[in-house]
């Protein structure tokens, strides 16, 4: 609730349960955006505690926010995803986690509201009806391959098998909608997957873009067929998806088709530069992630705002998950030990070279290895608290810890722990390239002033 907008000077207070606005019960977010836009609103709310129900008149002006904060983005229950995945990272988790870590939706509101993907096993009529008229767009679509059987198969549901019908539907209807291919090797790589790129270009040229991904395994893996790409894997992905995509710029006068930053770093290749981006759509899948980071980090400029979805620019809209309010800690900075980066095993060598070009000295990077999941996995943004805490252990007490703040989600680790349960002095670093480096550049003052 926030103080002196249009609901609180009408009466409404935290907790209250909204029942209905103007006569109409909002199924999901969406709907209410689209109820409280008006300068007239009946509301109708639940009071805890009473039994009967509340009438509130709100005056507002026409687009201007309620000041309500919504607990759930879906409010008739998230549909989940009927599939069994072999690759499905939810079915890699250990047990003893955040409940909310196990929840596997397909809902395509939550792809339109977070950039969530759907396999759309569960979408219908009706909602291809309602995307349509409420224009609800980006849309993201997990492809994983166009071979029917193989697709059925990789999702463990025979709807797998038709229901890339909906894509086509929605392009036809001119929906813009980001697809993405997990490849699992052994499983729909070699011809499987040049047989999606295939049908990509020539079934599925409008969509915005497309990104081709490693699998991810952890050692909590119960199933045999998945396994890890081995270097010269990762490669041949690298040099058939660039095939792709420069077919896609000789066809459509773009790229379409993206191997992802990953891919490029399994392989030992440098992941593509700014200047061979076209944009940063599918940089939560890590396509560009690299590029984005290392171009502001030397000009002290974002390339772009991160994030996928419309939840932040919907009124109230819960930033669930990764994309809840990061922790930040920094009083943390006046610490006067030695800086040291932390960060996962993949973007080591890009944060060394950068201070090493860019006269950094006397500022560490720690690599830390992800024992908790363990595997293949080796981002940044899964190191857990515990694999933090021992990593600050081994290095000690008398330096100051830089960590992204993808690492937390309102003050959580992965695995629960908190940041005080660290036990170091951490400075949490909003991720992005000018963000660390603004936070070096404090860092380095304090302690050139100090001295």
């Amino acid at each position: 609730m926030v103080e002196d907008s249009p609901a609180h000077r009408a009466g409404i207070r935290t907790h209250d349960e909204i029942l209905s606005i103007n006569g109409r019960a909002p199924t999901d977010i969406i709907e209410y955006q689209q109820l409280i836009d008006g300068d007239e609103l009946d509301v109708m709310v639940q009071r805890p505690g009473e039994e009967l129900q509340r009438r509130f008149n709100v005056d507002k002006e026409i687009g201007e926010r309620l000041g309500l904060s919504i607990e759930s983005a879906v409010f008739d229950r998230i549909r989940t995803c009927d599939n069994h995945c072999s690759f499905c990272f939810i079915y890699q988790l250990p047990k003893g986690m955040r409940r909310s870590l196990y929840v596997k939706d397909d809902d395509f509101r939550l792809s339109f509201l977070y950039g969530n993907y759907t396999t759309l096993t569960r979408f219908t009529e009706f909602d291809l009806e309602r995307v349509i008229d409420e224009n609800l767009s980006p849309l993201y679509v997990s492809i994983h391959t166009t071979d029917p059987v193989l697709r059925a198969e990789m999702l463990r549901n025979p709807r797998g098998a038709s229901s890339l019908r909906w894509l086509r539907a929605l392009l036809d209807a001119g929906v813009e909608v980001h697809g993405q291919v997990v490849v699992c090797p052994g499983v729909n790589d070699g011809d499987y997957l040049v047989r999606t790129l295939d049908d990509v270009v020539t079934l599925y040229p409008e969509l915005a873009t497309v990104s081709v991904v490693p699998l991810g395994l952890s050692d909590f893996s119960q199933e045999p067929t998945m396994r890890a790409h081995l270097p010269e894997e990762a490669a041949a992905t690298v040099e058939l998806v660039s095939h792709y995509a420069e077919l896609c710029v000789d066809l459509f006068g773009r790229r379409l088709i993206h191997a992802s930053d990953e891919f490029y770093l399994l392989a030992g290749l440098a992941p593509p530069t700014a200047g061979e981006l076209e944009s940063l759509d599918q940089a939560e899948n890590g396509v560009g992630l690299v590029a984005a980071f290392e171009e502001s980090f030397a000009t002290t400029h974002d390339m772009e705002t991160l994030g996928s979805g419309f939840f932040q620019s919907v009124d109230g809209a819960p930033a669930w998950g990764y994309r809840a309010e990061r922790y930040r800690l920094n009083q943390a900075v006046s610490f006067g030990g030695r800086p040291t980066i932390l960060t996962g095993e993949y973007a080591a060598p890009l944060l060394e070279r950068l201070l090493r070009e860019h006269g950094y000295e006397g500022v560490d990077v720690m690599s830390v290895s992800n024992r908790y999941f363990g595997g293949n996995i080796k981002v940044a943004g899964l190191l857990t608290g515990s694999d933090v805490r021992r990593a600050t252990a081994e290095g000690g007490r008398d330096r100051l810890y830089l960590l992204p703040d993808l690492c937390l989600s309102e003050d959580l680790f992965l695995d629960g722990l908190r940041l005080e349960d660290v036990d170091a002095h951490i400075a949490v670093v909003p991720t992005s390239g000018v963000a660390l480096r603004r936070a070096l550049d404090e860092i380095m003052q304090n302690v050139t002033g100090a001295s």
